[in-house]
C-alpha cells in the first residue's frame, strides 16, 4: 500500500516509521527544509514541498496513493490537504490530524475527510477508557456513514457476561469488531463467549451508542 503523509514533523515521522516496519511504501512531504530529516526515516520517500500546492502533489504522484494522512500542526493546511487528495486525486481513504478540538466539526466527508483524528480527544478517551467499566467511551470517529470507534469494559454484574456473540441482538448499526482480553486481541466468532473484563471495540451509529451502552452495562436481577 502506498500512503503519502503531509507534515514530517514527530508526529508525521512516527506514523511513517509505524508504517514502514508493516511493509507499506511511504511519501513524507513538507515544505520546511528543516523538517527534511532523510536519516531519521531513511526507507522513506522524501519531498520537500508545499502539500497545499497542485503542482507538489502532482509531482507526489497522489492518484497512485490508497492513502493519504495530513499530519500538519495546522488544521487549515490538513483540511485543504484532504480535500485536494480526495477531490482532485480521488484518493480512497483520507486520514486527518485535528489539532484544536473546536474545529473537529470542519473535519468530515464535506471536506474529504474519511477518518478524523484528534489527539486532544483521543487521549482524554484513553484516560476515560482506563478508569472506566461500564462506561461508553469514544474512540475514533469516521465521517462516512455518521459512526464511530467505541469501546466498552465488560462489567461483572453484567448479564451478557457468559453469553455466546452469536446469540446477542445487538443494536441495529453496529459491529462487534474486537475482543481484548488480557494480552489477547481476538477476532469475535458468533461461538465466543463474552467475558467479565473483556475490552469490547465497535463500530457504531452515533445514534445507537446509548443503547449499545444499556445493552452492555445491563445489571442480573434475582427473584425474590
Amino acid at each position: 500500500m502506498r500512503v503519502a503523509i503531509a507534515g514530517a514533523g514527530a508526529v508525521g515521522r512516527s506514523i511513517a516509521g509505524e508504517l514502514l516496519e508493516n511493509g507499506h511504501e511511504v511519501l513524507l512531504i513538507d515544505k520546511a527544509p528543516t523538517a527534511i530529516s532523510v536519516e531519521r526515516v531513511p526507507q522513506a520517500e522524501w519531498l520537500l514541498a508545499d502539500a497545499c500546492e497542485i503542482t507538489s502533489l502532482d509531482e507526489a504522484a497522489l492518484q497512485r496513493c490508497n492513502v493519504v494522512i495530513a499530519a500538519t500542526g495546522d488544521d487549515k493546511v490538513n483540511l485543504v490537504v484532504s480535500l485536494l487528495a480526495k477531490t482532485e486525486y480521488g484518493v480512497p481513504r483520507v486520514v486527518a490530524r485535528v489539532n484544536n478540538p473546536k474545529n473537529e466539526w470542519l473535519f468530515n466527508e464535506s471536506w474529504g475527510v474519511d477518518v478524523a483524528v484528534s489527539t486532544p480527544r483521543l487521549m482524554s478517551a484513553l484516560v476515560e477508557e482506563a478508569v472506566s467499566v461500564g462506561d461508553l467511551v469514544r474512540l475514533l470517529r469516521f465521517s462516512h456513514g455518521d459512526a464511530n470507534l467505541v469501546e466498552l469494559t465488560l462489567p461483572e454484574e453484567s448479564a451478557l457476561a457468559g453469553t455466546q456473540v452469536g446469540d446477542v441482538e445487538w443494536p441495529q448499526d453496529t459491529s462487534l469488531v474486537t475482543i481484548i482480553r488480557g494480552n489477547r486481541v481476538l477476532t469475535p466468532s458468533r461461538e465466543d463467549s463474552l467475558e467479565a473484563g473483556d475490552e469490547l471495540l465497535f463500530v457504531a451509529a452515533q445514534a445507537r451508542e446509548e443503547q449499545l451502552e444499556d445493552l452492555l452495562s445491563v445489571r442480573r436481577t434475582t427473584a425474590g
